[in-house]
């Protein structure tokens, strides 16, 4: 199909990056939320620039969209790069008492930093980034143990930078999405509209449709397709298919055939299926090695918080300037 490229970036993201690159000199730790079946594609370029010298926790979520297998040979090739990550489902609640964890070690760490320096402990200041729709929302009102940042499995819910107190050991700046100003990796792009990672007036969803089943063909799980719909997926192309579908079902009608694709993949019916995989051992290093905890003691529920930007500037001191 001759279409436009996969492109997204809306006023709002780039406005809210501004104010995060501002905002980050407050955070001590910095949590990187990646869609578990496509953590390379969900990498930001510009997150190891972010990071700098801060506390790292790698978020590998929506961990129940891949299968154990999958999340097997994910955590073993990213633990072999040096890399922890937590496994979590923000709407299950699955991992989440491990992230917890992992967040209390990072403040741990930096507290200990501060009385070596002579300095009092404080509130660990966190900040969740990833690409939009990753589930960062939802992994917020998990760990606050109640819905209190508006929430939905479409990009583009969080708008504005926000802090939130998750407990009284940790403060965490609800972020929106972000994303580069331009995607080059048209791959990559395709994978991010396939999993609702940007908006979808971005793309043509046929196009994203019919690359969902030659992605999938590619991974050798056409057999998904094939019992699901009935279509016997192995010898035709993705734009095939779809035309069968819509044949099938919608009179033709190709463009509702690429939106039930699509839909069916998104909420699960097709089942577990990562459209990543690790690279073999030779393969190069993860985009953004980094350190996570392995605690799982819980941080409690506590009381939220929400304060503005300006606010809270009265309240900060200026010891990591």
């Amino acid at each position: 199909m001759s279409t436009p490229p996969v492109q997204w970036y809306p006023g709002h993201i780039a406005k809210a990056e501004r104010k995060l690159t501002d905002q980050l000199k407050k955070v001590d730790v910095i949590l990187e939320v990646r869609d578990a079946r496509i953590p390379f594609a969900t990498h930001h370029p510009n997150v190891s620039k972010w990071i700098g010298v801060k506390g790292r926790v790698l978020v590998m979520n929506r961990m129940d969209m891949i299968s154990d297998e999958v999340r097997s040979q994910w955590f073993d090739w990213l633990k072999e790069h040096d890399v922890a990550p937590q496994f979590t489902d923000g709407q299950s609640g699955r991992g989440i008492k491990e992230l917890a964890g992992a967040i209390k070690q990072a403040g741990i760490a930096i507290n200990r930093r501060r009385r070596d320096r002579g300095m009092l402990p404080r509130p660990i200041r966190c900040v969740m980034i990833g690409f939009p729709n990753v589930g960062k929302s939802a992994l917020i009102n998990r760990l606050i143990g109640k819905r209190v940042v508006e929430s939905a499995r479409k990009a583009g819910v969080t708008r504005s930078l926000r802090w939130v107190r998750i407990s009284d050991e940790v403060e965490l700046l609800d972020a929106p999405g972000v994303l580069p100003n331009k995607l080059e990796d048209q791959t990559a792009a395709l994978k991010l509209a396939i999993c609702d990672d940007i908006g979808q007036a971005a793309y043509d969803h046929q196009r994203v449709g019919a690359a969902l089943v030659d992605l999938i063909k590619d991974l050798n799980q056409e057999k998904a397709l094939t019992n699901h719909y009935k279509i016997n997926a192995t010898e035709i192309t993705g734009e095939s298919f779809l035309e069968a579908l819509g044949e099938l079902k919608y009179q033709g009608n190709k463009e509702r055939a690429a939106n039930l694709i699509l839909n069916d993949f998104r909420i699960g019916k097709l089942g577990s299926i990562a459209l990543e995989l690790p690279p073999d051992p030779l393969a190069e290093s993860p985009p953004t090695p980094n350190s996570g905890g392995d605690g799982v003691e819980n941080l409690g529920q506590g009381s939220e918080e929400f304060r503005d930007l300006d606010d809270l500037d009265d309240d900060l001191d200026d010891e990591e300037s």
